[in-house]
């Protein structure tokens, strides 16, 4: 899904991966691997990052 949407995978501690994107300020980091799962908070912040990189893709076009 963050793949999809243009975001890069940095291989944090453990389980843990960081994602980021040129659009995106900041990181965002997930916990567990893949195929789990995610938190519910997760979802909703991937959700709510892809929509900001949505948004300022959408911005830069007009």
């Amino acid at each position: 899904m963050l793949h999809q949407a243009g975001f890069t995978e940095i291989r944090g501690k453990g389980s843990h991966t960081n994602w980021i994107h040129p659009l995106y300020f900041g990181k965002l980091t997930v916990s567990g691997k893949d195929g789990n799962d995610a938190k519910p908070y997760q979802e909703k912040n991937v959700q709510k990052a892809i929509d900001e990189v949505k948004g300022n893709c959408n911005n830069d076009q007009t």
